[in-house]
């Protein structure tokens, strides 16, 4: 199938007949499993793209908010621990920052114990945004899984986690991006 602009995506196993004839060594089933979830990521992140846009956020503020929320109670961060937790630099973070401070979604003030020190801390409409796409979110989901059973979801939920720590176990680094994509 020729890549024309504007062609749909081939399926699944019409990528997968693709890659075996010009790469025989190829496990198809695990070119099945390796592709569906490239896939499902792919088309889940446009998904939470839109609702943080219905929502005047992006999904690179939505990350920020989420890690402040996932700190706990007082939800603040330094600015250097954000940049690890999400995998940018110290310079791709403070234009982050600077960019949501001035949308009122969080606060950037000096640390009181060293005045050297910036802390960013979640205001009360970047928590409500937060909330609010956790609600659109868990609507999306539960759909994206209405026909799998409570087990199914269980299992699944397992066997992904399973990949997720090989993947992090050989990759340790592979939690942030290659590249700022601010």
């Amino acid at each position: 199938m020729a890549d024309t602009p504007g062609a749909p995506e081939p399926s699944l196993d019409e990528q997968i007949a693709a890659y075996q004839r010009e790469f025989q060594d190829l496990d198809p089933q695990v070119e099945k499993v390796v592709s569906a979830l490239s896939r499902l990521n792919r088309r889940m992140n446009v998904a939470y793209g839109r609702q943080t846009a219905e929502l005047g956020i992006s999904n690179s503020e939505w990350e920020v908010l989420k890690a402040l929320v996932l700190a706990g109670d007082p939800y603040r961060m330094g600015p250097g621990d954000l940049a690890k937790r999400l995998g940018l630099t110290p310079a791709a973070m403070t234009h982050r920052i600077d960019r949501m401070v001035a949308e009122g979604l969080v606060t950037r003030e000096r640390d009181e114990n060293n005045r050297v020190r910036v802390i960013v801390g979640i205001t009360e409409d970047g928590r409500a945004k937060w909330l609010e796409a956790m609600r659109m979110a868990t609507v999306f989901e539960e759909d994206l899984l209405q026909d799998l059973s409570g087990d199914e979801r269980g299992r699944l939920g397992e066997m992904l986690t399973r990949l997720l720590r090989r993947v992090e176990e050989a990759q340790p680094d592979a939690g942030g991006r290659l590249n700022d994509l601010d």
